[in-house]
């Protein structure tokens, strides 16, 4: 039994390893598509990617407050 154990144990870490890589690509492109999107259409002047997703964040939650 102890066999089965071990092998679905290698199992496990390959999958869970594996989903894993793929899960920080997928957010890792998203991200940086994100960040293009932002510098393009949403960033005023002289501001930066991170202040500008900051004040945009801060914009909706004042919207969802007023709802």
């Amino acid at each position: 039994m102890s066999k089965i154990v071990d092998a679905n144990k290698k199992i496990e870490n390959a999958v869970v390893g594996g989903y894993k890589k793929i899960e920080n690509t997928v957010v890792g492109g998203y991200k940086k598509v994100e960040d293009k999107f932002v510098d393009a259409f949403l960033k005023k002047d002289d501001e930066t990617i991170e202040e500008a997703k900051a004040r945009l964040q801060k914009e909706q939650e004042e919207i969802q407050k007023k709802y």
